[in-house]
């Protein structure tokens, strides 16, 4: 991947160095074959963004995009796999709604901006208890599982595996018995090996790991379905959507054939172990260049609940921080700049953001701490 000028950016071809925390940076070869199909599909005589969802063409599409999310985490048979609208946000208001009766409660773990933003949500349905926050501490953290304070009576426990914002991660699931465990997995899903059976229910934005903006993965298990209340808004029943194999409305057709060369290119560069393994690398490589700047860089999440997906880190003042920015992007690097809430500095590096990437972002942070220092 070739890095340019920053003013050359929208006159040239070449691909820079994408660092946003989304939508995010997809694998080149995946690009490459969207933009053959782009014009012609092939056996369809037409564009990709042309072809109708009841087509036999699409029907392929949502058949393999299903089947390789399946092989690609080895997910069990009694789960579904539902491709659906509106985001995780929109998540935040079905999952309580499916799952959370009048007369019950279910457990929050809140972990950063999204998961409040998920309480606030489900508070309109139904009780929740919030069974750990780590606030307090600035969102450093993941909380302890003796920390934890599970109801075994909940109707589910909501957990935000991987946090954008403050770049932290759940490494491990808690142990939360037999409540089903419920998680957006928005960042950093299939980034490395998951045991699907121990969730009730993931769900996740594509724009990260997956594809591009406009489709949500929801892997649901069917037992699930056996409890949602009658009544709900139809586009809002998981019994929709499972019923109809994703396909009661209008899907979005592009971004589920994107996800399904993206699922395609992680089998073939050897699945979520080979995935896994890459990304601890690129991590690793990245969090020791800040731990080794004599205090320079100030990562914001503590060891142990450091984020592989989103790395988080301040420089000694905010004049800095600008400076660092603005000459970032004359290297030919962009998307580094920290949420608007908290600030600083966020490298996004997803599945698909190169190894050749990170090195080059650990020179410039060499370089750039050697001359302001």
């Amino acid at each position: 991947m070739a890095t340019i000028a920053h003013e050359k950016v929208g006159r040239t071809t070449d691909r820079i160095f994408n660092f946003g925390a989304g939508p995010a940076v997809l694998p080149v070869p995946v690009l490459e074959e969207a933009r053959r199909d782009l014009l012609s599909l092939p056996g369809a005589g037409m564009s990709i963004l042309e072809i109708s969802h009841r087509s036999k063409a699409f029907e392929e599409i949502l058949h393999a995009a299903i089947a390789d999310i399946r092989r690609l985490a080895s997910i069990p048979s009694s789960y579904r796999i539902l491709f659906l609208q509106g985001g995780a946000s929109l998540q935040f208001s079905m999952v309580p709604m499916n799952l959370l009766p009048e007369d019950g409660s279910a457990d929050y773990i809140v972990t950063g901006a999204w998961s409040k933003k998920a309480v606030k949500e489900a508070q309109k349905s139904g009780m929740v208890s919030i069974a750990a926050s780590t606030e307090a501490d600035g969102f450093t953290r993941i909380p302890e599982q003796s920390e934890l304070r599970l109801d075994p009576e909940a109707r589910y426990v909501h957990i935000t595996t991987n946090n954008t914002i403050f770049g932290t991660e759940w490494h491990r699931e808690p142990s939360v018995g037999m409540v089903p465990l419920v998680a957006d997995a928005s960042s950093d899903i299939f980034s490395r090996p998951i045991d699907v059976s121990r969730y009730a229910l993931i769900y996740a934005g594509a724009q990260k790991n997956l594809g591009p903006a406009g489709a949500t993965l929801v892997i649901l298990r069917e037992d699930l379905l056996e409890r949602i209340p009658k009544g709900l808004p139809t586009m809002l029943d998981y019994r929709t959507h499972a019923e109809g194999n994703s396909l009661y409305n209008t899907p979005p057709v592009f971004a589920i054939y994107l996800i399904r060369l993206v699922a395609k290119w992680m089998l073939a560069e050897g699945g979520l172990e080979a995935i896994g393994r890459r990304n601890e690398e690129k991590a690793t490589m990245l969090y020791d260049a800040l731990d080794r700047s004599g205090g320079f860089y100030r990562p914001h999440a503590k060891p142990g609940s450091r984020s592989n997906m989103n790395v988080t880190f301040r420089l000694p003042s905010e004049d800095l921080e600008n400076q660092f920015l603005s000459e970032a992007g004359k290297h030919g690097f962009s998307g580094l700049k920290g949420h608007r809430s908290v600030g600083g500095i966020r490298a996004s590096i997803y599945n698909a953001f190169p190894v050749a990437g990170v090195e080059a972002l650990v020179g410039y942070l060499k370089e750039f701490a050697s001359r302001n220092g």
